[in-house]
């Protein structure tokens, strides 16, 4: 299953490589495509591609809703008996690794997650992913595979147990080591993209990064906790300090500047401490409203379109 925005650009080489793959394949293959509310022509090219070729399904989502939804969309909607491939539609994955991933599965392995060895992105993007994963490894209680992405092959299984689970902030990568069983990597050179422009700016990676910290790691309550005790011995501390130099005739400071500098320091605390809180009082808030993870607004299967 593949999760398209705004990906016209690329499209055609995307479904030439596809095809390619499809017929090249012995095992029958579908594939699904998720249109996550796009504004260009990806969703009428989507539209025409599965009105005409029954090998392709195609989800149209209501809105935008995110990479991560829309990937579980699709695998939602995945019909496959045997197992199921989620993969990227900018080719910066390539569709070819799929029988790669099903030779490892037919050894009796239930998810196959490819190893990112290489990226040819740029410097800074580069430095974050391998800082990011890293970090999140070091702090989560989930051994999370170090460089690995949402490219993979499951079983039906993994994905049946996947769909089910009812988590908003979606890390998908994350929920999959998660639900364990047998597990094993394959490594590869991750491609530059073949067209268009990024749809993961710096933004949406920070929140993408949140969602792994928050949903994985109880961290950053630890450190909060933490950090109050550090300021009440550090205060304890001056006390003690300022007590015993009134006792023996020191002469005291005199202004503000040390009071000025302990609230502001105390202050900040505070603050960030609340803002973590916050990041998990919000995934709470977001998660008991209970609303549908996506909204579907037709799909077209079999060249038969219908409403979702």
């Amino acid at each position: 299953m593949i999760p398209l925005y705004n990906e016209e650009k690329v499209f055609d080489k995307l479904v030439q490589r596809l095809t390619a793959v499809v017929e090249s394949t012995p095992e029958r293959i579908e594939v699904v495509l998720v249109d996550d509310g796009s504004r260009d022509l990806t969703s009428a090219r989507m539209h025409a591609l599965a009105l005409n070729d029954s090998r392709f399904k195609a989800v149209f989502l209501s809105r935008n809703h995110g990479h991560q939804i829309a990937v579980s969309a699709g695998m939602a909607y995945a019909s496959a008996s045997n197992a199921v491939m989620i993969i990227d539609g900018d080719l910066q994955d390539p569709p070819e690794m799929v029988t790669d991933f099903y030779a490892k599965i037919r050894e009796g392995y239930d998810v196959v997650y490819a190893i990112r060895e290489k990226r040819k992105e740029n410097v800074v993007k580069r430095a974050l992913y391998w800082s990011f994963y890293r970090l999140l490894r070091s702090i989560s209680d989930t051994d999370l595979p170090l460089d690995s992405g949402d490219f993979c092959m499951m079983t039906r299984r993994v994905n049946e147990i996947l769909v089910s689970m009812p988590e908003r902030s979606r890390f998908v990568r994350g929920l999959r080591t998660w639900v364990g069983f047998n597990q094993t990597g394959i490594a590869y050179e991750r491609d530059k993209r073949q067209a268009g422009d990024s749809k993961y700016p710096m933004s949406k990676l920070f929140q993408l990064a949140y969602d792994g910290i928050f949903n994985f790691s109880f961290v950053p309550l630890r450190v909060i906790s933490r950090l109050g005790l550090y300021t009440i011995v550090i205060s304890l501390v001056y006390l003690s300090y300022v007590f015993f130099k009134k006792i023996l005739g020191y002469p005291l400071p005199t202004g503000f500047t040390a009071l000025i500098v302990a609230i502001s320091m105390f202050s900040g605390v505070q603050l960030i401490s609340l803002g973590i809180i916050g990041e998990y009082i919000s995934r709470i808030y977001l998660q008991v409203k209970n609303r549908p993870l996506f909204i579907v607004k037709k799909v077209i299967v079999n060249m038969q379109e219908s409403d979702g």
